[in-house]
């Protein structure tokens, strides 16, 4: 048996009856690590020491099954985003290419209490901007279904990774569809909570009121579990909500006999590949065989939610960029004419062309004359899809659209063309402008192979009806059990 393809709660019994070890599991992941990602280039840093040393201390605390955690031994790959203590933390950016933090971000903190291994650092966009993750600053990675696609972005190593069994789960962060659209495109299962549900504490910032941790997995189960562990309220994090955490795994199979799920005409457009819209309504269909009623919802201010999201999230890039002067941390020019010489230089070195862009546009919708046209509107219109949320909660209890228009596209074929790119997060941009929860679980692929997902969309903070919803669903379909043959 390769234990590297096991899910979760599938290597947590076998640890506790004890018919594999901890140090197995993970010497297992690391292998598979060794010999698939020479083609996929999921990993920025491989913690095999450490792992290791973390396997062996797990051993210990399974020695009394009944106290250790569900993911005590369990080996888990982490968006390089999130500070890891003594582990090379980069952002996928050269401004932090040599980066070791000297803290661990409250979410690793949590796993580790719980006898989690920390398996490796792996690829994102750079600070976490991008659809793709092609903006990386070291290299992309690759889609496992297909070596020439993207695995989707910001989080797509975290994807592949768990796609490609290169860890049994990994942490991504979702600031505009970052965990949806790679676990779409992967043909994983993808969480983003509800903002403020899961600590933001030591995730490096791209834009503070949109970006929230979550988990990527193989399947509803491991999500429940893995949400369980990182969630809660966290003092060191100011908008984190001090919300009781429900007990996930308990409520996945109630399920679904008698809830509404809401079908937004606003997702279904003109342009989307018909593959993806013929397997999101056949999902739909399938919630409904399992008793859900499908009701009919608009959502009618979807329309400006690109235009809003690209004002808001780039106008909080600019601001929490500025930290990166070569001053205090990170990259710093080697030679420089002066203070405002070394900055500029600095700046120029360390950041990749798309954060550039982007700071670029933050710091003109921020400017003086132009924040009340562009800012203040757009969170004015951010508002707005609040509301439009909200109001169709009244109807509905979940959600249910596509993740995104298409399935995989090329690597390459989007770079050049910025807007397009961008129009890739159509269908899950909202979700963070109104901080809802939302969640991707495959739901079939298209005529070359490639995974589609169903997106279900929440409740505020009500992730147990979304992963009950989403659980339900896997249970009557067998998308998720497909594999990638690299």
């Amino acid at each position: 048996m390769d234990l590297s393809q096991l899910t979760i709660s599938e290597a947590s019994q076998l640890l506790r009856r004890r018919e594999i070890r901890a140090r197995e599991l993970t010497q297992s992941v690391l292998a598979r690590i060794e010999t698939s990602d020479p083609l996929l280039h999921t990993y920025l840093t491989v913690c095999a020491e450490e792992a290791l040393a973390q396997a062996a201390a797990a051993e210990q605390h399974l020695q009394t099954p009944e106290t250790a955690s569900p993911l005590c031994g369990v080996p888990i790959a982490i968006k390089d985003v999130i500070l890891t203590k003594g582990v090379r933390s980069t952002a996928g950016s050269r401004m932090l290419a040599d980066f070791v933090p000297p803290y661990d971000a409250t979410v690793i903190q949590r796993l580790k209490d719980a006898g989690a291994i920390i398996i490796g650092k792996v690829n994102c966009d750079e600070f976490a901007m991008g659809s793709s993750t092609e903006n990386s600053a070291f290299f992309p990675s690759r889609n496992p279904w297909d070596l020439t696609r993207v695995p989707g972005g910001s989080s797509g190593g975290s994807a592949t990774a768990v796609a490609a069994d290169q860890s049994l789960a990994s942490l991504g962060t979702d600031t505009g569809g970052s965990i949806r659209l790679p676990a779409a495109f992967c043909g994983v299962t993808g969480l983003k909570p509800t903002y403020g549900r899961v600590s933001r504490y030591g995730v490096v910032a791209y834009a503070s009121s949109l970006d929230q941790v979550g988990p990527v997995t193989k399947d509803v189960r491991d999500c429940a579990l893995l949400l369980q562990t990182i969630a809660g309220h966290d003092p060191k994090d100011s908008t984190s909500v001090n919300l009781p955490v429900p007990d996930y795994q308990a409520t996945l199979t109630h399920g679904v006999q008698g809830l509404r799920v809401g079908v937004p005409k606003e997702y279904f457009v003109e342009g989307m590949q018909p593959e993806v819209e013929e397997a999101v309504r056949t999902g739909i269909a399938a919630l409904t065989a399992l008793g859900v009623a499908p009701v009919s919802i608009s959502l009618p201010h979807t329309e400006y939610a690109v235009a809003a999201y690209y004002i808001i999230a780039t106008a909080e890039a600019s601001s929490n960029l500025a930290r990166y002067d070569g001053v205090r941390y990170g990259h710093r020019a080697a030679q420089s004419d002066g203070l405002v010489a070394m900055y500029e230089q600095t700046r120029a070195e360390g950041f990749g062309s798309e954060v550039k862009r982007r700071i670029l546009l933050g710091t003109y919708v921020l400017s003086a004359g132009y924040y009340d046209a562009y800012y203040l509107k757009a969170q004015k219109v951010r508002t707005l899809i609040r509301q439009d949320f909200l109001q169709a909660f009244q109807e509905c209890d979940v959600i249910a659209t596509p993740v995104a228009p298409t399935t995989a596209f090329a690597i390459g074929e989007r770079t050049t063309d910025p807007l397009t790119m961008y129009l890739s997060d159509i269908f899950t941009i909202a979700v963070n402008l109104a901080g809802l929860p939302g969640l991707s679980v495959p739901c079939g692929f298209d005529h070359q192979g490639l995974p589609i997902g169903l997106q279900l969309i929440g409740k505020p903070f009500d992730e147990a009806t979304l992963l009950r919803t989403a659980y339900s669903y896997e249970h009557c379909t067998t998308w998720h059990k497909r594999k990638p043959t690299l």
